[in-house]
């Protein structure tokens, strides 16, 4: 067996066990790194800890905390009241107030599926109050998260952008922005007018503020391997086993005035406005920019601060820093591109994109979506170089929406949060629509995606 497969393999074996088991697969990927770098090619561990990525954790570990400050001072459920009174009683737009939020959640830095744990129950609810379809309102939730993912201070954005100037590839942040919020939002419009959309145009609820119960809390997601083993649902997890300590700092933080908490709201989405223009404008370092917002928030309302740091994704973190290392070291022993040439040469380029696409998308369905990104796109590295490099966007962008727009399913963290949310359903009968759907998604969306950014 040749030193290569010693290390494809491992990988592999990587995304089975975190599939199956309850394990970060960040940690078998240190723990695959450290085993594979010293016993197959004898490196030391300078040599291994050189691929961990260090620009990468501050970027996640930053946009996370500054995210679970303003989720935690009451921001974001501010936010929400804001964009719902909106409609004024027009039920028809209020599935597109959920896409908007939520897209807006996570093209800011929230974690997918928190994201969706944070607008579903809200979204769901309505829809039982409304006489909407549950499933319409659910998957404009979800495809509204994914639809934010890939902005530049996004979690997607920041890890796919990340991960490919370390590549050496074309990068245009703006095409696997707009790639994954057009395809996103196209699906959910089709969704819209064939589930029921258009009739909830000639309706309008009783008075402007009918339309806005309290917010619930989240139903806990229970199944799926992803629920388990994904990162994401690990970040989720940690934010809901803070909320005893978080109730516990917003009931102190409510004691003040209501001008008073209103300022802190106001501070805040201040701040994430600053974000996107320091980082986007003026090309400042997303991590550090983020870190120093959220110190600055955490000095007006320090009794957040312990809650805040607690409810960063720190598995989520450990898993995109573990496999980076470990493609580091794959890097280092010339297997990122042994196995780029050798779909080359199987294959068309165009046909190798394909199957790299299918690849991500089949895997992300079950396991992490992030996990996905990390290790498939420094596959395409070797065939996306020479006369082919001029595809190379095209396939940055549809690599990034096959691997996230899958998570629909019923198997991932996202959809077994709309699963657990619904109200009024036949749970057997809303789980099996729901699986279709996302075996649809799953077999189809490599196919379009790929005709469209990279064939087209």
């Amino acid at each position: 067996m040749s030193i290569h497969w010693m290390s494809i393999l491992p990988l592999a074996a990587m995304f089975v066990i975190a599939t199956v088991l309850p394990i970060n697969m960040g940690v078998l990927a240190f723990v695959g790194a450290f085993l594979v770098g010293t016993l197959v090619v004898g490196m030391d561990a300078k040599a291994i800890i050189a691929g961990f990525p260090a620009d990468l954790f501050l970027t996640l570990a930053g946009i996370t905390y500054l995210f679970a400050i303003a989720q935690n001072n009451g921001t974001i459920d501010w936010l929400v009241r804001i964009a719902v009174r909106a409609v004024r009683g027009r039920i028809a737009a209020i599935p597109w107030i959920m896409f908007f939020i939520a897209a807006v959640l996570t093209s800011v830095g929230a974690v997918s599926p928190a994201a969706v744990a944070i607008i579903a129950p809200i979204a769901l609810g309505f829809a039982a109050k409304h006489g909407i379809n549950p499933l319409m309102m659910g998957l404009m939730v979800i495809h509204g998260a994914q639809a934010g993912g890939f902005s530049p201070i996004s979690i997607y954005g920041g890890i796919t952008n990340k991960i490919v100037a370390r590549a050496g590839l074309p990068l245009s942040e703006l095409t696997t922005m707009l790639a994954s919020f057009g395809v996103n939002f196209v699906v959910a419009l089709g969704l819209f007018v064939m589930l029921g959309g258009m009739k909830l145009m000639r309706r309008h609820a009783d008075g402007p503020d009918s339309e806005l119960p309290p917010i619930p809390q989240v139903a806990r997601a229970q199944g799926g391997p992803q629920v388990f083993g994904g990162a994401e649902a690990e970040s989720f997890g940690e934010g809901r086993r803070v909320a005893s300590s978080r109730s516990s700092m917003l009931g102190q933080v409510n004691t003040q005035t209501f001008q008073s908490t209103n300022v802190h709201q106001l501070i805040t989405a201040l701040g994430l406005l600053s974000l996107a223009v320091l980082t986007l404008v003026y090309k400042l370092d997303i991590g550090f920019v983020s870190i120093s917002i959220g110190l600055a928030l955490s000095l007006l309302q320090p009794r957040l601060q312990k809650s805040a740091l607690g409810q960063v994704s720190w598995p989520e973190i450990m898993l995109i820093v573990g496999v980076s290392t470990y493609i580091g070291v794959m890097d280092k022993m010339g297997t990122i591109s042994y196995v780029g040439n050798s779909v080359a040469q199987l294959t068309s380029p165009l046909m190798a994109a394909l199957l790299l696409c299918f690849v991500g998308a089949v895997i992300s369905a079950f396991a992490s979506s992030t996990a996905v990104l990390g290790s498939l796109i420094p596959l395409g590295v070797p065939f996306l170089q020479g006369d082919n490099s001029g595809m190379a966007i095209g396939f940055i962008a549809a690599m990034a929406v096959s691997s996230t727009i899958v998570d629909v399913s019923p198997f991932s963290t996202n959809g077994a949060l709309v699963l657990a949310n619904a109200k009024g359903v036949d749970r057997e009968r809303f789980f099996r629509t729901l699986l279709l759907y996302g075996g649809a998604v799953t077999v189809l969306a490599p196919v379009l995606v790929w005709l469209l950014f990279v064939v087209l």
